[in-house]
Formats: structure tokens, C-alpha cells, sequence
């Protein structure tokens, strides 16, 4: 029986098992591999304290970190699946790919895995030119032209993110009206470098080693046209990883665990979460890593406090 089992080795989960071992929990922390959404990324700029460094490198430091702390109460255990986490009495029951687990308390870090874009050189140019975070990878286009794929709120945050250094940013979206607050598009829209396609599809996306541009279809006349840009930044969605808790906590309409902001604790008794699988209204890496930390503290209160 462990006191504490974190699902989920991104910036949450390690931070939480960083805090778990100087707290003397006994704790499993599982994960399918280190470093979360980020792995992918060749260049991180705003993780804290590391004013550049790679998503294999920042898996590897995270990896490094919880071997340092584990000391005789932290157990790791990667390239392992939780499949369903479940009430038992008073503890939790975890299934998995590497065998069950009991354990008083969970905390949940499985962040999301993003929807991805599906067209013609999609894939060839991922990381390439295709950015799924625009805090991410966005300073590394500074003074270049760029598009966003989407009409939401997070597609016009990511355009205003992308005006304050890129020459221009043209926002293609799917319908003819977008998504996203009023007050929202028209102010982002009245910046003289931005520019909106609305009522387009995305046909394909051409280049060489990177992107150089992209083909639109125009849904009201059909005519396919070409415009030249050197990053493509999507924001068509985010899906979050809690299939292992569907039935058991409260989620929202899209799937995120609903916690309390101030403790991070779900619907139910025992368990936490934090990072991108929860309904937080922020998801980033230095978020994740705060968040798991908070609710450290609360679990770890509550589990001397039964």
C-alpha cells in the first residue's frame, strides 16, 4: 500500500515526485515516458532557469532529478500505462500495463496530447515549421510571417502572442464566423499585421527542410490559393488524458478533471490533479510544475491530517 501514486512524469508529476520524496511519502509515480508534450520540442525557451534547452534534454533532466530525490520512498516505474484507477474502500486500486497498485491517495499529471493537423505535409513538417505551442516556439520566428490554424479564444491569444515579435500573422479558420469573444476579434483584428482568413480549409502545407507556405480553399468559391510563411502554429485543440477516470471524478464537457484551484483536489476524496489534464484556465509546463507543487502540499496535509 503506498501513501501516494502520481500518474504522469511532464513538469507535474516530477515536481510532485520531487516534493513526495523530501516529504518521506512512500510513493509510485508511473509513468509512460519522461518529459510530457514537450519531448518533441527542439527549443524550449520558458522553462525557468534554462534560458534554452530541448525536450529530450528536459526529459532527461527530469528523469535525472527524481532519481537524485527518490531515495528509499520514491519508485519509478516508466514505460508503464495506467489503464483505470478505481475506488476500493477507503484506498485506490490502479490497473496498469505493469501490474495493480494500491495505493491512499492519487495524484494525476497525464496532461493532454494535442489534435493534430491532417493534411498534406502535416507530418513532414512537424517541428519543422508546425508549432503546437506558440509560447513554446513562437519567439523563434521573430520578424517572420506566420499563420494560426484556428478561430477559438487560444487561436487569437496565440495571435497576440505571435503580433508582439512576427511581421504579420494570418489566422485561417474553418468557419465564416469565428469562436472566439467579440471584443477579443476585434481588437486583435484591428492590428495593421494581422490578417484573417475566415470560411477557408487548410488544403496542404509546402516547403523544403522547413515550412515556406501553405494552400487554402476558399469554402464560398472554391478557389485554392497560396500564401507564403515560415511557421504554421495550430490551434485546433487540445485532448486531454483521463480516460483512466472517466466514471470515478467529474469532468467537464471536454473531458478535463475539474479541480478546486486553490488545493487542486477533484471530486472525490484522495485524489488530485494537475498540469494540462485538468479544467485549469492556463496550461503550460511552469503552470504544471506549480500546480503539482500545490497540490502536494494539500495531499500531504491531508493525508497527516486523517
Amino acid at each position: 500500500m503506498y501513501d501516494l501514486i502520481i500518474v504522469g512524469a511532464g513538469p507535474g508529476g516530477t515536481a510532485a515526485g520531487v516534493y513526495a520524496a523530501r516529504k518521506r511519502l512512500k510513493t509510485l509515480l508511473i509513468t509512460g515516458e519522461f518529459g510530457g508534450q514537450s519531448v518533441v520540442s527542439e527549443d524550449i525557451q520558458n522553462w525557468i532557469g534554462f534560458p534554452s534547452i530541448s525536450g529530450t534534454a528536459l526529459a532527461e533532466s527530469f528523469k535525472k532529478h527524481l532519481e537524485t530525490a527518490k531515495r528509499d520512498v520514491l519508485e519509478l516505474r516508466d514505460n508503464v500505462y495506467v489503464n483505470k484507477i478505481s475506488q476500493n474502500g477507503d484506498h485506490f486500486s490502479i490497473e496498469s500495463t505493469g501490474g495493480s497498485f494500491e495505493a491512499k491517495t492519487v495524484l494525476i499529471t497525464t496532461g493532454s496530447h494535442r489534435r493534430n493537423l491532417e493534411v498534406p505535409g502535416a507530418k513532414e513538417f512537424d517541428n519543422k515549421g508546425i508549432s503546437y505551442c506558440a509560447s513554446c516556439d513562437g519567439p523563434l520566428f521573430a520578424d517572420k510571417d506566420v499563420a494560426v490554424i484556428g478561430g477559438g479564444n487560444a487561436g487569437f491569444e496565440t495571435a497576440v502572442q505571435l503580433l508582439a515579435y512576427c511581421k504579420s500573422v494570418t489566422l485561417l479558420h474553418k468557419n465564416p464566423t469565428y469562436k472566439a469573444d467579440e471584443i477579443t476579434v476585434q481588437k486583435v483584428l484591428a492590428n495593421e499585421h494581422m490578417h484573417a482568413l475566415p470560411n477557408v480549409d487548410l488544403v496542404s502545407i509546402q516547403g523544403d527542410k522547413f515550412v515556406s507556405g501553405l494552400t487554402y480553399r476558399d469554402k464560398a468559391t472554391g478557389e485554392e490559393k497560396q500564401i507564403a510563411v515560415e511557421a504554421i502554429f495550430a490551434e485546433i485543440g487540445n485532448v486531454p488524458t483521463t480516460d483512466m477516470v472517466k466514471g470515478l471524478v467529474n469532468l467537464n464537457d471536454f473531458g478535463y478533471i475539474t479541480v478546486d484551484p486553490k488545493t487542486q483536489r477533484a471530486s472525490v476524496p484522495g485524489i488530485w490533479a494537475a498540469g494540462d489534464c485538468t479544467d485549469g484556465l492556463y496550461h503550460q509546463n511552469n503552470i504544471a510544475a506549480g500546480d503539482a507543487v500545490k497540490a502536494l502540499e494539500d495531499l500531504y496535509l491531508w493525508l497527516k491530517a486523517k
